[in-house]
């Protein structure tokens, strides 16, 4: 057996983040939702779930954001991928040792 094979573990990255979970920008836009959330629950009395779910709205909001998904960090990371991908320009160049870049053939 060879012992130059080095490990590395799959959650190595996970170390870099807050709490596992969180970078500072997921952190400030949770923590902002929570915060506008918690202020108009004591701000706004209510008597109907209809009213109770859109104060809360804001903590739903920023958690879906920040909720991990597979392949990505998060969901937000996800939006602007997808957001990245539809914007920008989408042309390939083919570079392969199939062709010859414009070179006629002799």
């Amino acid at each position: 057996m060879n012992n130059n094979q080095y490990l590395i573990p799959a959650n190595s990255k996970k170390s870099m983040l807050i709490l596992g979970f969180f970078n500072v920008t997921d952190l400030i836009i949770f923590i902002t939702g929570c915060i506008i959330t918690f202020i108009l629950l004591m701000l706004i009395k209510t008597n109907s779930l209809k009213e109770a779910f859109f104060i809360i709205t804001p903590a739903l909001i920023s958690a879906f954001l920040v909720m991990p998904v597979p392949n990505h960090h998060n969901i937000r990371t996800f939006i602007k991928n997808v957001y990245q991908y539809f914007s920008n320009e989408r042309v390939y160049k083919w570079k392969g040792w199939c062709i010859r870049n414009g070179e006629k053939q002799k």
